[in-house]
C-alpha cells in the first residue's frame, strides 16, 4: 500500500468541513491529550483554536526544548540551475517565463562553494528547476562528488525521481530530500501545473514512498501556502507524515512552511495566511509531533523569524540566494522568488544567540565518530 491508497479514502470538502466545525471543547481536549491524534490536529489548526494560541505556543516551546534543546540548525540553498520543463503558475523558473536560463558548471559550483563556506555553512541544500535531461542523474553523479568534499551534509530539492535514482545518490552523499506536494487539492494542483512531468499528481504524491523505499535518511514535506485553504492542505500533510512515519519508521522527517511570494509575472495567492495563523500552524505541528523538524525560510520577514525562534522552529535558512550563481557567479540573474529576510548568516546567528539559543551549522547527529 502507498500513501495514495490512503489519500483516496478522504474527500477534500469533507475534511475542510470537519476542520471548520471544530469547537473550543475539541481544542481543549487536544491540548489536554498526551498523544495527539489527527483529529486533535484538526482541532489545533481550526479557527476555534485561535483564542488558545498563547497556550499552544507555551506547550510548543516546552516540547521543542525537551526534544531538540535550545538549538537552531542553519542551512543555505545552492541553486545549481533554473532550467525547467514544467509550467507552474507561481514559479519564476516556469517554462513559459522568458528568463535567461543557466546551469552551473563544475568551476562555477566551486566558486559558489567557496562563497558559501566563507559564510560558515557545513550544510547545503541543492536546488534546481525540474529539467531531467539537463539536470538529471548524469549531472548529479558528476557534481555530488565535488560538493561532498566541502560539506558535512547534502540535501536536495529537485524533480521527483525513481527509487533506484535516490538509492544511487545516497553513497555519493545524499542525506535529505525535500519534495513539496504544493497542494493536495487535486483539481487545483492540475490547474497550477498544466505542462511537464510535474502535472502528474499521483507521481508526485508517491515520491516520499519512493524515498522511503530507497532508504533516504530524512524526507521533507510541505505545501505552498496560498494555493488553497491552508488548514485543509495542512491536514493532508499531517496525514501524509503520519503514514510515512508508520511505514518508514527509521527515516526522519521535516516540515517547511513556504508562503507564496512574488516573482516576475507572479501569481496572487488564492488564500492569504496571516502571521498569527502561521504561528498557530507551527505550534499545531509541534503538539502533534514532538520529533519533527520544523523549518522556516528567508521568505519570512526579519521580525517574524526572530519571534519564531522560541516557538517550535528547529531549522532556518540564512543569507539565501534563489538564483543559480547568486553567491559569487551571477548575482544579477532572476531569483525563483523574492526573499524577505536579507540578513547575513552571522547576523542570524547573533540573533539566535541573543535569545539564548545556539546556532548549529551542520546536522552533527549523523557524523558521530567522524572528523568533518
Amino acid at each position: 500500500m502507498s500513501f495514495e491508497n490512503i489519500f483516496r479514502q478522504y474527500n477534500w470538502n469533507d475534511v475542510k468541513a470537519s476542520i471548520y466545525a471544530k469547537s473550543a471543547r475539541d481544542v481543549e481536549v487536544a491540548l489536554a491529550s498526551k498523544h495527539r491524534s489527527l483529529d486533535d490536529f484538526m482541532a489545533l489548526i481550526s479557527p476555534a483554536a485561535i483564542p488558545y494560541l498563547e497556550q499552544m505556543a507555551l506547550i510548543s516551546q516546552q516540547l521543542t526544548q525537551q526534544r531538540f534543546g535550545k538549538t537552531i540548525q542553519l542551512y543555505v540553498p545552492l541553486y545549481l540551475s533554473n532550467e525547467c520543463q514544467n509550467i507552474c503558475t507561481y514559479c519564476g523558473f516556469s517554462y513559459d517565463n522568458p528568463i535567461r536560463r543557466k546551469t552551473l558548471s563544475g568551476t562555477e559550483i566551486m566558486e559558489e562553494i567557496v562563497a558559501i563556506r566563507q559564510m560558515g555553512y557545513e550544510h547545503v541544500l541543492l536546488v534546481t528547476g525540474e529539467a531531467s535531461q539537463t539536470v538529471g542523474m548524469d549531472y548529479f553523479k558528476k557534481v555530488f562528488p565535488l560538493i561532498r568534499q566541502h560539506f558535512a551534509q547534502i540535501s536536495m530539492e529537485v524533480q521527483p525521481m525513481d527509487t533506484k535514482d535516490y538509492a544511487a545518490l545516497i553513497p555519493l552523499g545524499l542525506h535529505t530530500v525535500l519534495v513539496y506536494q504544493e497542494t493536495y487539492h487535486e483539481e487545483d494542483y492540475r490547474k497550477h501545473h498544466p505542462k511537464g512531468k510535474k502535472s502528474k499528481f499521483s507521481y508526485r504524491l508517491e515520491t516520499p514512498d519512493r524515498l522511503g523505499a530507497a532508504g533516504i535518511h530524512k524526507i521533507g514535506l510541505g505545501v505552498l501556502i496560498g494555493l488553497e485553504d491552508w488548514r485543509t492542505d495542512s491536514f493532508f500533510t499531517a496525514l501524509h507524515l503520519d503514514y510515512l512515519q508508520r511505514t518508514y519508521w527509521q527515516t526522519k522527517y521535516s516540515i517547511s512552511f513556504p508562503r507564496l511570494r512574488p516573482f516576475s509575472g507572479g501569481l496572487t495567492p488564492k488564500v492569504e495566511m496571516k502571521d498569527r495563523e502561521l504561528v498557530q500552524l507551527i505550534c499545531a505541528y509541534r503538539l502533534f509531533n514532538e520529533d519533527i523538524d520544523l523549518s522556516l525560510s528567508t521568505r519570512e520577514s526579519e521580525k517574524f523569524r526572530d519571534h519564531l525562534v522560541q516557538l517550535g522552529i528547529t531549522t532556518m535558512s540564512a543569507g539565501s540566494k534563489t538564483n543559480p550563481g547568486g553567491y559569487a557567479v551571477d548575482t544579477e540573474s532572476l531569483e525563483q522568488f523574492e526573499i524577505s529576510d536579507e540578513r547575513s548568516p552571522e547576523e542570524i546567528a547573533t540573533m539566535i544567540r541573543r535569545q539564548g539559543y545556539e546556532p548549529v551549522w551542520k546536522d552533527w547527529d549523523i557524523f558521530q565518530g567522524l572528523t568533518v
